[in-house]
């Protein structure tokens, strides 16, 4: 009874950790973040990415917006430069399940037909966002933020899941001091 219990948690566990974003970040250590206060995009790096302008300009205005909400500015002589880059690659999952008494391999035996299998396959495109914080004045790269995750086509979410994505990464900047 305890596991029927146990079941609807588990499955929305499973649900939410499909939508999640990973993050991973690097910075050099020997930079104070505090002495950044504004911000452009690096044009050239910006253009060599190789997504629809759609998708582009989604990612940039949710950078733009996590940057203002942390006080950085945007100007045309800025502290740091932002550029972006990504990649995707198809997954597959394949699934089978046995139609036999239990679950093994092979065939079984099954009252309402004789043994078998059953197999799904799906496919979806994980996508993998960097945003790389460049020092304007040095042109050395100083932090950089890495977001995976399933991507979706579906234009109504694409907005919800670039700003995800954005925000899980620059949750991460600037880094915490220790």
């Amino acid at each position: 009874m305890k596991t029927i219990k146990f079941l609807p948690l588990l499955f929305l566990f499973v649900l939410a950790s499909c939508s999640s974003v990973r993050v991973a970040t690097d910075y050099d250590k020997n930079v104070d973040f505090a002495n950044y206060k504004s911000f452009a995009f690096f044009k050239p790096g910006v253009d060599k990415v190789e997504i629809s302008d759609l998708d582009k300009r989604r990612i940039l205005n949710a950078i733009d917006a996590e940057l203002t909400s942390k006080g950085i500015t945007k100007s045309e002589n800025p502290d740091l430069l932002v550029n972006i880059f990504t990649k995707s690659r198809q997954q597959v999952d394949v699934n089978q399940f046995n139609a036999g008494w239990g679950y093994g391999w092979g065939w079984g035996w099954n009252p309402w037909m004789w043994g078998g299998s059953s197999t799904t396959v799906s496919t979806s495109t994980e996508g993998t966002l960097y945003i790389d914080l460049i020092d304007a004045r040095k042109k050395e790269l100083i932090w950089q933020g890495e977001g995976v995750g399933v991507l979706t086509q579906n234009i109504d979410k694409k907005d919800a899941r670039i700003q995800e994505f954005v925000k899980k990464i620059l949750e991460k900047y600037p880094p915490a001091k220790k």
